[in-house]
């Protein structure tokens, strides 16, 4: 179901990028007095030793931030309160959360995009944890709990938590699958835009 999500965004995005270069190179080519392409004879890119356009670029740089890989995980945090001559107090808690790894594109350095001989490179930004705050908290529930825990307290497990989340879903296998899947993508893109040579970095 994860692979099928993901590959119907990846769809999706696609759709919407050649859309929005299309729309921009009509608007400008209207606007230069140029005959209006049709939709179905309209070709992007793709000449030897000319790199994508600015318009091309702003509207994949519009997608933002681009998930590659979505992470379901469930935790149980328990903490214990040590009393003297009093039984101890447990708490003892399940948080659940998907944490989103992708790239966002407002990170890319100023020249993400070159031209070497008939060749585009990409240079893609690092793979980075998407949503820092992943935990549901309205899934968060308790297990066992004895004596009375403050705001201080859980928000403390909460944080022992998240750690132990980031722990061990940001593996180096996880970052390494989502940045060849992001490789994959971006290269389908500016092969959609018409460019045969495409090398992501």
């Amino acid at each position: 179901m994860q692979k099928i999500r993901s590959f119907l965004q990846f769809l999706f995005t696609l759709a919407c990028i050649a859309l929005l270069v299309w729309a921009f190179t009509l608007a400008r080519q209207w606007g230069q007095g140029e005959a209006m392409p049709s939709l179905f004879s309209f070709r992007l890119g793709g000449k030897k030793g000319i790199g994508p356009t600015p318009a091309q670029l702003r509207s994949i740089e519009r997608i933002g931030k681009w998930e590659f890989l979505s992470i379901e995980d469930e935790e149980i945090v328990d903490t214990v309160r040590q009393r003297l001559l009093l039984p101890d107090q447990h708490l003892v808690r399940i948080y659940s959360g998907t944490l989103s790894l992708g790239i966002d594109l407002s990170q890319a350095q100023q020249e993400w995009v070159r031209m070497q001989s008939d060749t585009v490179v990409v240079t893609l930004p690092p793979v980075t944890l998407l949503n820092p705050q992943f935990i549901d908290e309205a899934s968060t529930r308790t297990f066992h709990e004895t004596g009375t825990w403050d705001a201080q307290a859980r928000e403390q497990m909460y944080q022992k938590a998240r750690r132990v989340m980031m722990d061990r879903c940001l593996s180096e296998e996880n970052l390494r699958m989502a940045q060849e899947t992001g490789k994959a993508h971006m290269k389908a893109v500016f092969r959609n835009l018409g460019f045969e040579n495409v090398v992501v970095e």
